[in-house]
């Protein structure tokens, strides 16, 4: 197959590369807004370098992967679904639900196939966690306690791009909750706080949130994220049913002290981020794409699985905001409005 690749910053950098290295790809052609910069990727992995991301499309090419920043996200799906060209994309489609449900139109209109980048359904952790429930091993589920946090906090600049603390890292939780227990959120509520930098309350964002799901059979899950983790980057996630109780990301690298005399030491080399941590995760996800993209293997994160969890992090920022419950109802009525809107346009 030959690929053509949207994005050269960091986290395209490391999908770029990845995908050299995939059964199944012959070609990599990297377009960016910055051609200087994908040129020099391009030659750094071994890849070919397109004079622009218009340039990627008019080429011979067979799908897209898309890296870029958030922004164009919904209007680059928009154009591959438009040359017909299956499509990988880093979340979210948007940075809102109009945009949103318009690209995911786009797609459905096409017939083309979008795989939303959620990497935890491929690490090995989450998998094993999924199959435990899946062959009842945990009995009934009760309790789900998930945690995401970063080493520190990003650039200033990165905040208004991200969509805040809870689209940018408890959508992942969100996620991977739907992913491994295969029930709906039917209610949230959630806060935040700020401690930390100024820049975080200018951006109308928190630098901590956590929130309180409840699923449609009673199933109660937290979930927390902080940008001040100064231990390490940690994403753990916690199921405790009446049987067992599983643990997904604590191994040697887990970035705490134990409180207890005989409790394991602080690791030597704590997780420092997610391309680290979920290295093998992004690896198996690009390889799960191509046979996607070749028809040889279902689609295993689509764009609709991506809007379910952008709807339940869509219901936490109003609780957030109005400090109340909100039902995940509630959302759903602002999407057929939305939908009236977008079929009006």
């Amino acid at each position: 197959m030959r690929i053509g690749f949207l994005g050269a910053g960091r986290i395209g950098a490391f999908h770029a590369e990845a995908l050299l290295g995939t059964a199944g790809v012959d070609d990599v052609l990297i377009g960016d807004v910055d051609h200087g910069r994908a040129a020099e990727l391009a030659e750094r992995i071994g890849a070919r370098a397109a004079e622009s991301v218009d340039s990627v499309f008019a080429a011979d090419i067979d799908a897209v992967v898309i890296a870029t920043a958030t922004a164009s996200h919904a209007e680059l799906i928009t154009r591959a679904a438009r040359a017909g060209l299956p499509a990988y994309c880093e979340k979210p489609i948007a940075l809102d639900l109009a945009g949103t449900l318009s690209a995911l139109r786009e797609v459905q209109a096409a017939g083309t196939v979008l795989q939303m980048g959620f990497q935890r359904r491929f690490d090995a952790g989450y998998r094993a966690a999924r199959q435990a429930l899946r062959e009842g091993r945990l009995g009934r589920l009760h309790t789900i306690r998930a945690l995401t946090s970063d080493a520190g906090p990003p650039p200033a600049a990165f905040l208004p791009l991200s969509g805040g603390l809870i689209r940018d890292c408890l959508v992942h939780d969100f996620d991977a909750v739907r992913w491994l227990t295969g029930r709906e959120v039917t209610e949230v509520f959630a806060t935040g706080a700020n401690g930390g930098a100024a820049f975080f309350r200018e951006a109308g964002d928190v630098d901590t949130a956590a929130a309180l799901l409840t699923l449609d059979d009673g199933t109660l899950v937290t979930a927390t994220a902080t940008r001040y983790n100064g231990a390490g980057y940690d994403v753990r996630m916690e199921l405790a049913g009446e049987r067992d109780q599983f643990v997904v990301g604590l191994d040697a690298r887990t970035p705490f002290t134990s409180a207890e005399p005989d409790g394991p030491a602080a690791p030597e080399h704590p997780w420092t981020g997610f391309l680290e941590r979920f290295a093998p995760a992004y690896r198996a996800e690009l390889a799960a794409f191509v046979r996607a993209a070749r028809g040889e293997a279902p689609n295993p994160c689509s764009g609709e699985e991506a809007l379910h969890a952008l709807l339940v992090a869509e219901a936490c920022e109003l609780s957030r905001a109005e400090h109340r419950p909100v039902r995940l109802t509630e959302i759903g009525e602002r999407i057929t409005s939305l939908l009236r809107r977008v079929s009006a346009s």
